[in-house]
């Protein structure tokens, strides 16, 4: 058996061919059509049928997606990439692949890979961080998927930042309708916001990131700001829920300074005498949510 996982991101659409042991067969990458629901659809159609062509097999589907299904009207809700929203993605996947196809909360998808073969095995609890173009969360216990009864379980990303300083209400406008949103803060795209805000020069994270390596003091600023609200955020976890381990995937999961400084921070905002959270990258990095969309489907032959 073969499966095949595609993880629909806000810049890159990503699709891997696993066998049952988890051994990658094939992995493509393309660009995410911005705005256009047909084209994503499209793309993905696209995508399957290079995978396999490629491997020359039949495989199952399985999707992430920055969002989820409603239980209530089987349409899409709360996804970053807007154009998603309101839409029966998964019946149109469907029907254009003329297969069933399992969607998934790309965070969500994070949890069960890692929780499957990278960060968090041997763990019961595993809370997993997608931080990229938005701030996704996902649990895994015992390798399986906490969706909860509205199918928001791990939604920490459109939490309000705990414990705000005064500079930072009401916070940042959301796509959501709120304002100061975690997501606002600590994804890709509030990093770069917030640098720009304090200094005045629009750089993306990956520009900012590379110039604090250099010694740019603005730049290493921005970084322990989101370093602080980051820890504060993820004490709301931790209080809550109490994780064996914090798994972080996503693009800002190369900021190697993180796992140095986050442990300490995170200390200070929850209530214990004594935090020992282990908070690690995810074993199989930006590919892991194309894992987990591959394992949305069990061990069994594909139809």
């Amino acid at each position: 058996m073969t499966r095949i996982g595609i993880d629909l991101g806000g810049t890159k659409t990503e699709g891997i061919v696993l066998d049952d042991e988890g051994r990658v067969l094939a992995r493509r990458r393309v660009p995410t059509p911005h705005g256009e629901y047909d084209a994503t659809v499209a793309t993905i159609v696209a995508l399957v049928a290079a995978l396999e062509q490629e491997t020359g097999r039949y495989s199952s589907v399985g999707v992430g997606i920055p969002g989820t299904l409603s239980p209530t009207t089987g349409l899409v809700k709360n996804a970053n990439s807007t154009w998603l929203i309101g839409r029966p993605f998964d019946r149109d996947l469907t029907v254009a692949l003329n297969r069933p196809v399992r969607l998934a909360n790309d965070a969500n998808c994070l949890a069960v890979s890692e929780a499957t073969d990278g960060a968090g095995v041997g763990a019961g609890v595993v809370f997993a961080v997608i931080l990229g173009t938005g701030c996704g969360g996902g649990i895994a216990i015992n390798h399986r998927v906490l969706t909860g009864a509205n199918a928001i379980a791990g939604e920490w990303g459109h939490s309000p930042l705990p414990w705000p300083n005064d500079d930072e209400r009401p916070g940042p406008a959301c796509y959501c309708g709120r304002r100061g949103c975690l997501e606002t803060w600590v994804s890709g795209p509030g990093l770069a916001a917030d640098h720009a805000r304090v200094t005045g020069e629009t750089l993306d994270a990956v520009t900012i990131a590379a110039r604090a390596d250099a010694g740019d003091v603005a730049a290493l600023a921005t970084l322990v700001r989101h370093q602080h609200r980051l820890a504060r955020g993820l004490a709301t976890v931790v209080n809550l829920l109490d994780p064996d381990v914090i798994v972080i995937g996503g693009g800002l999961s190369k900021l190697g300074a993180l796992y140095r400084t986050l442990p300490g921070l995170l200390a200070a905002w929850c209530f214990s005498d004594v935090i020992t959270t282990p908070i690690r990258p995810a074993c199989h990095g930006d590919s892991s949510g194309v894992r987990g969309a591959a394992w949305l489907w069990p061990l069994e032959p594909a139809p």
